[in-house]
């Protein structure tokens, strides 16, 4: 299956693996993948992020998968929305005094692209670096 946005389907594959009630969520890996993860993990959002790797049964070659574990406050879920900001159609870039804030205030998050890699809203801030807006997630 070909993915033109692999970013949503990451985001969207969590926000489902949450409404399903799922402990573990599996995904093809890419390094954008990984660093969002890394992210999640730090922010809270995530339990934890392993890369898997097995060998192809068709050609033998090696095949990473992301295996996300999914995080709970008691039967809550930790994440309840994720918004693709960005999207290959159509890409939105910022100054950071421009970053706009997550609809429902300190709890949420934006995740940006920027010349020193993915930045979180307040790890841009303090670097003073706008880019490309990425995500919500609240």
């Amino acid at each position: 299956m070909v993915v033109t946005d692999p970013i949503a389907d990451f985001l969207i594959r969590i926000k489902n693996g949450y409404l399903a009630r799922k402990d573990l969520v599996e995904m093809p890996n890419s390094k954008i993948k990984e660093n969002l993860a890394v992210i999640l993990v730090k922010e809270g959002y995530l339990q934890s992020s392993k890369v898997k790797t097995e060998k192809s049964k068709v050609k033998g070659k090696e095949i990473k998968t992301l295996s996300l574990e999914l995080k709970y406050e008691g039967k809550k879920p930790v994440l309840s929305e994720v918004k693709r900001i960005s999207k290959p159609g159509v890409r939105i870039y910022t100054k950071m005094k421009n970053i706009p804030q997550v609809r429902r205030g300190p709890g949420g998050l934006t995740i940006l692209s920027t010349p020193l890699g993915l930045l979180t809203y307040q790890e841009a801030k303090k670097k003073n670096q706008g880019g490309e807006i990425i995500c919500q997630i609240w």
